[in-house]
């Protein structure tokens, strides 16, 4: 299993995306078109992860035309949609510079996370810029299940680019797949639940999404009945018999991105 990144860098970037990125907003009225993105997404589903590095002509394409948008002019909804497309974009290009390296996982390319995805409005944004930076201060705690990081243990990419019109039901349909896909996994015997390391990460944003990005760790509980509107019925109706103890996930950050 590849290793992840250090925590106190991750610290420091989040910090300094934070103190640097211009927080997004006020918010106009304009859409934003998306279709482009919408090719290489499908050619991912089809083809399967071992040819992402064939995806760049298509993602760089994509990515042209998001620079031409001024994503403060767009309403909220659509904002946000841009902002997770433009990551989503960026992560994949990043996993294809990774497989064409010949490297098992995208930690295997220093500060890659931290490098130029892309100029919008006069700024220059890497990937941890957009998350933290930008999307985070949405106050959305459901971003956590649309963005990619061309891990195998990432959420798994929707074969659609998000829309403003459609984005709330999109999340739901998101974090409910991410649960059921084995980002929650009980074990009756023990009454144990075992969630996502990504929860652990971030869930702080689920407890307290007013106060988004959140940098104190959340109780287990709190994060758990956060997620309830999420679960199977079934899964919650247990949880809330049985009071299970809470543990998290190891992260495999093996090179990987699926669509579904």
């Amino acid at each position: 299993m590849a290793s992840g990144p250090n925590p106190l860098s991750v610290g420091l970037s989040v910090v300094r995306s934070l103190v640097s990125v211009r927080r997004p907003g006020p918010f106009g009225t304009s859409t934003a078109d998306h279709s482009l993105l919408t090719t290489p997404l499908r050619r991912l589903k089809s083809t399967g992860p071992g040819f992402l590095s064939d995806l760049e002509v298509d993602l760089g394409r994509y990515l042209d035309h998001a620079t031409g948008l001024s994503p403060d002019s767009l309403s909220r909804a659509e904002a946000l949609a841009y902002w997770i497309n433009v990551y989503n974009a960026g992560a994949l290009l990043l996993a294809g510079q990774a497989q064409k390296a010949g490297l098992g996982s995208v930690m295997g390319i220093p500060g890659g996370f931290n490098q130029e995805v892309i100029r919008v409005d006069g700024e220059s944004l890497s990937l941890d810029d957009i998350e933290h930076g930008k999307l985070r201060r949405f106050r959305d705690p459901g971003i956590h299940a649309a963005l990619v990081c061309g891990a195998v243990s990432c959420p798994t990419l929707r074969s659609e680019p998000y829309r403003g019109e459609t984005l709330g039901d999109q999340l739901d349909d998101q974090l409910r797949n991410f649960l059921m896909a084995g980002a929650l996994e009980i074990d009756e015997d023990r009454k144990v639940v075992y969630l996502s390391r990504l929860f652990l990460w971030f869930g702080g944003d689920f407890t307290r999404p007013n106060r988004m990005p959140t940098f104190l760790p959340a109780r287990r509980s709190r994060v758990l009945s956060a997620l309830r509107p999420w679960m199977d019925p079934a899964v919650a109706r247990w949880i809330n018999e049985a009071d299970p103890a809470v543990e998290f996930q190891g992260y495999d950050w093996g090179l990987r991105c699926t669509v579904r």
